[in-house]
């Protein structure tokens, strides 16, 4: 998925509150048109000015339940990426991913497609001919660090994820590992990607790392963590140091954990592309521009083939140095 903004930035949100000397901190997401004006609307909660990133994960876009039934749907032209990986969860609805390694996989409810950049490619997203009413998912990423920020891009379907299911909801383990589970999608750190489904008036007890940092998406109304009300959309940042997640659906209830170990490397994240300076971020946005202009199959990003329309042209770099930060802003 693309950051389609035309001046991309970051955006003061969120606040901080403790109870029982366990910390929370509330990300509430923005809202960003995805693939053009006309489009699907996304709610953003990462990056966002104060609390940037949890664990490696440096992205979070939540969709849905959109009604798409006559509509375009998702409609997100070739773009590029570098210095990361993108995950597409679906909750319902289908997506068709189209890559420059040729890879062209139709993922459903239940299936990861995991996309490593690596030093490059490029990829486009749409909701196929035909497709269903109801569009409802998130994407997000997770920055590679430095000594594996340049590997050899590659893609992977995965559509037997380890699931864990008790009378109070079932757990799906799309990366890393949680409760004895392991997914097979590859990381390069230390980290975990769950989908929780918490049965109606039932509570899930989870145990988790403590040297991780962790954080509850909101992909449905009626989610408690730790008792503390998370409006759909919103995320609940939980900090490190715990043992135990617990999570409660006023109703069926649907969230997302993300964790991992503190990303320490400072970054540049501009547009698509995840860096560690503004010349490496404008030399992936200068060659991107001359690969879209040429069609070059051979450059750097190479070409998605089979959507019907333009690649995305990258915005223009602005005026000042892009500036290295870190996972969380530092006290001014």
């Amino acid at each position: 998925m693309s950051n389609v903004e035309h001046d991309p930035a970051e955006l003061r949100c969120g606040g901080v509150a403790t109870a029982a000397g366990r910390q929370y901190e509330l990300l509430e997401p923005r809202t960003v048109p995805l693939g053009g004006p006309r489009a699907m609307m996304v709610g953003r909660t990462l990056p966002n000015r104060d609390r940037r990133m949890v664990g490696a994960w440096c992205f979070a876009d939540f969709y849905g339940p959109a009604d798409i039934a006559g509509a375009p749907g998702m409609q997100v032209p070739p773009h590029p990426h570098t210095g990361l990986q993108t995950v597409s969860w679906l909750l319902d609805g289908e997506v068709l991913h189209r890559d420059s390694l040729g890879s062209e996989q139709l993922v459903r409810p239940g299936e990861l497609n995991l996309m490593t950049a690596g030093f490059g490619i490029s990829h486009s997203e749409e909701s196929p001919v035909g497709h269903g009413p109801v569009l409802h998912g998130v994407q997000l990423w997770v920055a590679l660090p430095g000594d594996q920020r340049d590997v050899a891009p590659h893609f992977e379907n995965h559509s037997d994820l380890p699931v864990l299911s008790t009378a109070d909801g079932s757990v799906t383990v799309l990366m890393g590992a949680l409760a004895g589970a392991e997914s097979t999608a590859r990381t390069y750190t230390p980290l975990v990607g769950a989908d929780l489904s918490i049965a109606a008036g039932r509570t899930l007890r989870l145990p988790v790392e403590q040297e991780f940092e962790h954080a509850v998406l909101a992909v449905s109304d009626g989610v408690f963590v730790d008792d503390q009300p998370l409006a759909r959309g919103n995320m609940l940042y939980l900090g490190r140091g715990r043992d135990e997640l617990s999570v409660r659906g006023d109703g069926p209830a649907r969230a997302m954990l993300l964790g991992g170990v503190p990303f320490e490397e400072e970054l540049v994240m501009w547009w698509n592309f995840v860096g560690r300076s503004h010349d490496e971020v404008a030399q992936a946005r200068a060659e991107w521009e001359h690969g879209r202009v040429a069609a070059d199959p051979d450059g750097r990003f190479g070409v998605v083939h089979g959507y019907g329309g333009p690649a995305l042209p990258a915005p223009e770099l602005p005026n000042v140095e892009l500036r290295a930060r870190g996972r969380m802003r530092r006290p001014s």
